[in-house]
């Protein structure tokens, strides 16, 4: 597959979206440099690291879906609740509520959903793939159990496995006995469930650090705390990037910087609406009850992950932040909500638990920007992918991979056009 194009490409942001493209590009024969601002321990600042760890194909409906505004207000009234926006006098903020706004039509989201499908089944695919590539990262093909309480929600998460079923997914609704039967260790008081059993989990850390081990022995380099200062441009071209770090050519450049591609994108005069959407995480080293599946709680918005021997707890999404300070209120929330679906934990299990949190990168209508910048020669974007950044993470460098290397890609990406709110 490898092709000596002898072209060098820098890629801004070593998350799970810049690494993945990085090895996609090393494997067709480009040189590649990545410049991260964090710390050199692949993702553990990040976005990639402290999230969830689902590979989710049942999650066909984008993040700018119809009803969304409304239960979004909903939310925002408790302040312990799942959402919030952190007002601010900023037309960039702004301009992304209208965009979202406008993308939340029932036509916008019917229009995304076969992509996201298309999109997730290939980077499911790719994950097996590169799980025997990599040496044998841990992805259990467990699927996702989607727990509700309330009759509003039933009736919502069986339209939505409905639409799913259309699309050719495995979705099957559950009672509160089935899901007992699935779930035996696991105390549960529920109204009923959807079971999507194509949907798989794993550590994101372990991914993280044996991807970014492949990318330096494939010879690309890493470097870490490295933050872009400014971008040289010339007749329509990126000719270098000085960081922190040093100055760099490029022949090619990605802005893959998860929630801080927006600001890149500014460097080079050009509009990218992105918002980060903050979201917390608790992991239980030593938990009282584990599930066999990976489990959603559908109305506090909370996932619930085994990783090995721990279990992860993570949700919210705060949009407009770009800090790393942790709310306690979306913390206790989180907490307050497991104890209702799952019984057997109490705020006594998550006392002393370290909390992290992490920036989503936002598009105004849920789909990622992936390709290239039209009118600038040698520009690529590779961000926006919210909470389906790992998901959608091989599927995602292989597509740049195939763009750059003048190849047809696997998934269309009329949708996903970098430019498509400029």
């Amino acid at each position: 597959m490898a092709v000596e194009t002898g072209r060098h490409v820098v890629i801004i942001g070593a998350g799970v979206i810049g690494l993945s493209c990085a090895r996609s590009l090393l494997r067709r024969g480009f040189a590649v440099t990545v410049l991260d601002r964090g710390p050199g321990d692949a993702g553990r600042d990040g976005c990639s690291f402290g999230n969830a760890g689902l590979v989710t194909p049942s999650h066909v409906v984008p993040l700018a879906a119809p009803g969304m505004i409304t239960r979004g207000l909903r939310w925002m009234a408790d302040p312990e609740g799942p959402f919030a926006i952190r007002a601010r006098l900023d037309p960039g903020l702004a301009r992304w509520g209208w965009l979202f706004y406008r993308a939340s039509r029932p036509a916008r989201a019917r229009a995304a959903m076969p992509l996201l499908l298309d999109f997730s089944l290939e980077s499911r695919r790719l994950f097996f793939e590169w799980q025997r590539e990599l040496g044998g990262f841990a992805l259990e093909p467990s699927g996702l159990i989607i727990l509700y309480r309330s009759a509003e929600a039933e009736e919502e998460e069986h339209r939505l496995a409905e639409a799913a079923r259309s699309l050719g997914l495995e979705a099957r609704s559950l009672t509160p006995q089935q899901v007992r039967e699935l779930e035996p260790g696991v105390e549960l008081d529920v109204r009923g469930a959807v079971h999507f059993p194509i949907d798989c989990r794993m550590d994101p850390r372990d991914f993280l650090n044996r991807l970014a081990r492949d990318v330096e022995e494939r010879g690309g380099v890493l470097r870490w705390g490295d933050e872009v200062e400014d971008i040289a441009m010339r007749n329509g071209r990126v000719e270098r990037i000085y960081s922190t770090g040093g100055a760099v050519a490029a022949d090619e450049l990605l802005v893959a910087g998860g929630a801080w591609s927006g600001r890149v994108a500014r460097k080079l005069g050009l509009r990218l609406p992105m918002q980060a959407g903050k979201g917390y995480s608790l992991t239980l080293e030593r938990p009282s009850q584990m599930p066999r599946a990976a489990l959603l709680l559908c109305e506090a918005r909370v996932a619930v992950t085994p990783m090995g021997g721990k279990l992860r707890f993570g949700g919210t999404m705060e949009v407009g932040v770009f800090d790393d300070r942790v709310d306690m209120r979306r913390v206790r929330g989180i907490v307050r909500s497991v104890s209702g679906y799952l019984p057997g934990f109490g705020s006594g299990d998550f006392r002393g638990c370290p909390v992290w949190t992490g920036l989503r990168p936002c598009s105004p209508d849920g789909l990622p920007y992936v390709g290239r910048w039209p009118g600038l020669q040698n520009l690529s974007i590779a961000a926006g992918h919210a909470m389906l950044g790992l998901s959608l993470a091989p599927a995602t460098g292989e597509m740049i991979g195939a763009i750059l290397a003048g190849e047809r890609t696997a998934v269309a990406t009329e949708l996903l056009a970098p430019d498509r709110y400029a």
